[in-house]
């Protein structure tokens, strides 16, 4: 029966939407990884590769809720195909600027318009389906569809977070350091406008006669919400001190470009156990589930602290996978309980624009200390974040003495697809 439900859902999305979501958002995942792998190999410093993925990060902290906020009031379609054609010019005239003697000021500034104008796919498409669902799916099957569609969607994007990475590695191995970021422009360019222009697109700005009322600006700064957004800012922390300190780990002895290779080692587990939490009971409650798969993420992380090996450090970066997936998937169930009405879209590239902010500055921050203190030393940098999960999933249970459920009437009030 349920499998019924859900296949109603890829019905009214359309069979084309989740392959193109799911590409769609490679770019993006691409983005920091690709940026410090490239200024990495033409200049030579993984402390300045880490600022310009730093760099990017700013620019996507500055930009992202707005563009989010744009979404919400003017459409997706008529934000996203102009911010795309930007972000795919900005990545290819990168790849060109990098090699050029372009002093490394510019070059900062440069990698912060790429950041800022980057097509923040992933909460764009749980914006859609999230609106989709609550005007295509009867009432008593919207909760279990809304859960199964959460996990999908942080599993994709766990996947992607990975599978971007791996190909920049791959490519940068196989070929050259550049050709990532001028795949990332192709993508961009063919992909996202792609997907700006598919059909869920067409939200309906609110000029129908059940007219819905977007909840004001400031409750995007209840504090429930914030510590979900907290929690994905640790996530992109976890991710920039868990790449950077791996590369560094693997330049000493000269295979630095094998990064991504091994780094994709965690999607395994991510991927399966994001995708296997929507048959998790009820009783155990997101809430839980963030805590418990936090925990088993810090535990993973302190071996992954004590590795001076190639292989403890696959090991470490296997069970940490097992953990990243279904804790993901619980902040952004979260966080569509938690978004005020309306506000989705800002809501989620909140949530979007954390991941990548924490992973960039983490990124700047774990470069430093590979340059400074030693790759070995930096290595214990992701149990420190993977702590800052836990207490940001702490503080989000502090705040929510009950569970937190959206009530229906807000559900309501949600946009919908013209």
């Amino acid at each position: 029966m349920f499998h019924t439900r859900r296949n109603a859902l890829i019905q009214h999305a359309g069979l084309s939407y989740f392959p193109l979501a799911f590409i769609a958002r490679l770019p993006f995942a691409m983005m920091t990884v690709g940026l410090l792998t490239l200024v990495v190999a033409e200049r030579g410093s993984v402390a300045f590769g880490g600022l310009n993925s730093a760099a990017a990060g700013i620019g996507t902290a500055l930009a992202g809720p707005l563009l989010g906020a744009a979404a919400d009031r003017l459409s997706q379609r008529r934000v996203l195909v102009p911010v795309g054609l930007v972000n795919a010019v900005l990545l290819g005239a990168f790849v060109l600027v990098v090699k050029s003697a372009t002093p490394d000021l510019a070059l900062l500034a440069m990698s912060v318009l790429i950041g800022a104008s980057a097509p923040q796919i992933a909460p764009m498409s749980r914006t859609r389906l999230v609106a989709l669902i609550k005007r295509k799916i009867r009432p008593g099957d919207r909760e279990r569809v809304l859960s199964s569609t959460m996990a999908y969607e942080s599993a994709a994007d766990e996947t992607v977070f990975i599978v971007g990475p791996f190909l920049v590695g791959l490519l940068a191995t196989a070929i050259a350091p550049w050709l990532a970021i001028a795949g990332a422009s192709a993508l961009t360019l063919v992909f996202v406008t792609r997907f700006a222009l598919h059909p869920t697109g067409r939200l309906d700005p609110g000029t129908r006669n059940d007219k819905r009322e977007q909840a004001p600006a400031r409750e995007l700064a209840r504090f429930p919400l914030l510590t979900v957004v907290a929690g994905a800012l640790s996530i992109g922390l976890f991710f920039g001190a868990t790449l950077t300190s791996l590369t560094g780990f693997l330049a000493a002895d000269g295979d630095g470009d094998r990064a991504g290779l091994l780094y994709g080692v965690m999607g395994i587990g991510s991927a399966a156990l994001a995708l296997g939490s929507a048959a998790f009971p009820a009783r155990f409650s997101l809430r839980a589930r963030w805590l418990v798969f936090g925990a088993l993420m810090l535990a993973a992380a302190v071996l992954y602290a004590t590795a001076r090996s190639e292989l403890t450090i696959v090991v470490a970066l296997t069970v940490l996978g097992c953990g990243i997936g279904p804790t993901l998937v619980s902040q952004y169930s979260l966080a569509a309980q938690l978004s005020p009405a309306g506000r989705s879209a800002t809501t989620m590239t909140m949530l979007g624009s954390a991941v990548v902010v924490g992973q960039a500055v983490s990124s700047a921050v774990t470069g430093a200390v590979v340059d400074r203190l030693g790759a070995t030393t930096a290595l214990a940098l992701p149990a420190v974040t993977a702590a800052l999960v836990i207490a940001a999933g702490i503080a989000h249970v502090l705040s929510t003495p009950k569970a937190t459920t959206a009530t229906s009437a807000e559900r309501e009030k949600e946009p919908v697809f013209a």
